[in-house]
């Protein structure tokens, strides 16, 4: 499993099963994790420029916007399609 170098997968409390292996993605490198132009996207689309009275404000913005992306394949394959993807096996030996 690749991850990023969050301080949660580090965690000394971490539990990993044997079968898995965690691989973490070198620091500033957005173009090895697609997911995080999905969040650039929400950031300058839905939040950008804005404040919110509460939490509750803002996981319905979230909500909203994840639906709307969520439903066009094209932004969503625009944001994260990279060409070394088809290089990556994905079935295990």
């Amino acid at each position: 499993m690749f991850l990023h170098g969050a301080g949660s997968h580090n965690a000394k409390e971490l539990r990993v099963p044997n079968n898995m292996t965690l691989l973490f993605l070198p620091p500033y490198s957005p173009e090895l994790n697609p997911v995080e132009h999905i969040w650039e996207h929400l950031r300058e689309n839905y939040f950008g420029n804005q404040s919110f009275d509460s939490l509750d404000e803002v996981q319905d913005t979230l909500f909203s916007a994840l639906r709307t992306i969520g439903q066009d394949y094209h932004l969503v394959s625009s944001l994260t399609y990279f060409d070394w993807i088809n290089t990556l096996p994905l079935m295990s030996n």
